[in-house]
């Protein structure tokens, strides 16, 4: 295992963690009604945390010889995150926020289980990484579990 293909899954990380900043932004914004309050202000807590890991990220990538990418090279896949139409929808609000935070949970597992043996710095990393990762999910996994019985 060489650095360049553990700088690429950094950097699929890294533009993961840009994007779900970027969906927590609009849905903290863009939720409505009065059911949406409790939501609306953990994402947006969230937004920073969310925000320190891509900068985590980008030091790492840098540290072992990648570059930082920018806007154009970063792909989004988040689809349950997008807005909605109706802003009222908050489950699927939090649903889309799980997808989110599985999708970093497979991808921080595939980080920690390619570095393993080779990259103790990074694999630590991605460790740390991952235990924000899975708190945040258990927290909107509550939120689910409470909205969805009424």
């Amino acid at each position: 295992m060489d650095n360049d293909e553990i700088i690429k899954e950094l950097k699929v990380a890294y533009a993961m963690e840009l994007e779900t900043v970027q969906n927590y932004i609009a849905a903290s914004v863009n939720l409505d009604g009065v059911r949406s309050d409790v939501i609306k202000k953990a994402l947006a807590a969230d937004i920073a945390e969310e925000l320190g890991h891509a900068q985590i990220l980008a030091n790492r990538i840098k540290t072992i010889g990648g570059i930082v990418p920018g806007s154009f090279d970063n792909e989004r896949n988040q689809k349950t995150l997008q807005p909605l139409e109706d802003t009222t929808d908050v489950v699927s609000v939090i649903k889309g926020v799980i997808d989110a935070e599985e999708g970093a949970m497979a991808m921080y597992n595939k980080i920690i289980k390619m570095c393993d043996g080779v990259d103790y710095v990074t694999q630590d990393m991605a460790i740390t990484l991952l235990s924000g990762e899975e708190d945040h999910r258990r927290e909107f996994i509550g939120f689910l579990t409470e909205y969805e019985k009424g």
